[in-house]
């Protein structure tokens, strides 16, 4: 018998809200937090827009010299967790710290630094370089900055998988749970690269929408004329526990994690295999994991990027996991409003499918105006619906061919 693990707390920082209560507000409202670059020029840039968090202020969690010296990602990162330990409800004068993991996601770390450090570098010379770039810039200082925030000594590390990050700590944080090396483990993801150079290197590459001049319909997943994704950035940290350790504690437990797939497309750096094998494979492996039947799963959060390739592959991959029921099963996408969130999209969305199924609603794919003959599924379009979740699968497919899953399961 598999432990079970559940997650007790949950720490949200994205373009349509900060904190729990925000976040789900703005879920059911579809509201979208994309808008106009204003943090740097994007003048010279053939797109203008992205889901930048223009108040976070990170100084609110952590102490001002610490701060400044930890890159964007880092400081969502554990700003996220920080309210996610507080949502929790944990007293960790109780807990044995060796017993607490932290394992999170992040795609491409500390750009933002890199980009500042290399200017000093070549207006003044390698002794403008600062000290700290180093440790600033690799991703897994961020549970290593969360272990330090809270003394946590167990199993610390992060993943590097591009969009599926967050979903591949998850799973590892699941199975760490699941081998007793943990009674908690505190996982997810972040990221904060919305540059220059990020930007440069996503519009180059031809990912992203160019629909400037409509920004909060820029994001438009499953839609006939979505033109590529939204950079995004933010944070989704939760706390898992196994869950006899939560009930010896008398945790609040917003759902259990059941469930945990990967795969790979082994076919090419940034485009998804065409029929979709290895995201099926994801899938149906967690599902087996979970142990439960295919007629179980009544709702998908899907990766639904509004990239051509990836809406209509990911689609395909859902019916061919679940036939024609497929067809039956309401599936949304969170980029619609939030834009891609990169390696912290899996941990934010993970949020989104837990809080919908606390709150007895599914969030809407919004900007969902014409449909798509390849993407012929129920995307919940544009307002939420009352239902009441009791089996989800959130999927994460990344640049490499990554493929990760997710199922959690309501708590009964």
């Amino acid at each position: 018998m598999k432990k079970r693990i559940v997650i007790t707390g949950m720490g949200v920082i994205s373009p349509i809200g900060t904190g729990n209560a925000e976040f789900s507000k703005a879920l059911k409202e579809g509201k979208s937090g994309i808008s106009v670059i204003e943090h740097f020029d994007a003048g010279a840039f053939p797109v203008k827009i992205s889901g930048y968090i223009k108040d976070f202020d990170p100084e609110k969690f952590i102490d001002k010299k610490r701060a400044k010296r930890m890159a964007r990602f880092t400081q969502l990162g554990v700003s996220a967790a920080k309210l996610a330990v507080e949502d929790s409800g944990l007293d960790l004068s109780k807990e044995d710290p060796s017993r607490i993991s932290v394992v999170t996601g992040t795609g491409m770390g500390g750009l933002d630094v890199i980009e500042e450090e290399e200017k000093a570098l070549l207006s003044r010379g390698p002794r403008a370089v600062s000290p700290f770039l180093i440790p600033m810039i690799i991703t897994n200082i961020l549970p290593g900055e969360i272990a330090i925030s809270y003394g946590f000594t167990g199993p610390n590390y992060a993943v590097t998988s591009a969009c599926a990050s967050a979903n591949h700590a998850i799973g590892d944080a699941l199975r760490i749970l699941r081998a007793g090396d943990s009674d908690i483990a505190i996982s997810g993801g972040a990221e904060g690269v919305i540059t220059p150079l990020g930007l440069a290197g996503f519009c180059n590459m031809k990912a992203v929408s160019r629909r400037n001049d409509e920004p909060q319909k820029a994001s438009r997943p499953f839609d006939k004329n979505r033109d590529g994704f939204v950079m995004g950035e933010g944070a989704g940290i939760v706390v898992l526990e196994t869950l006899e350790h939560a009930l010896n504690r008398g945790a609040k437990i917003y759902a259990e994690v059941a469930g945990y797939g990967a795969s790979d497309d082994a076919y090419h750096i940034t485009a998804p295999e065409p029929e979709g094998k290895a995201a099926v494979l994801a899938m149906q492996k967690a599902i087996d994991d979970a142990g439960i039947s295919k007629e179980e799963v009544d709702y998908v959060n899907a990766h639904g990027t509004s990239t051509g390739l990836n809406d209509k592959t990911e689609t395909a991959a859902i019916k061919k996991v679940f036939g024609d029921r497929a067809y039956k099963i309401p599936v949304s996408s969170t980029k619609s409003m939030t834009g891609h969130l990169l390696g912290a999209a899996a941990g934010v969305e993970l949020i989104a499918t837990a809080l919908s199924m606390q709150g007895g609603f599914i969030h809407p794919t919004i900007n969902y105006e014409t449909p798509d003959p390849e993407c012929d599924l129920d995307y919940v379009p544009n307002a939420a619906r009352e239902a009441q979740i009791t089996c989800a699968i959130s999927n994460s497919l990344g640049f490499g061919g990554h493929n990760a899953s997710i199922i959690i399961k309501k708590y009964v």
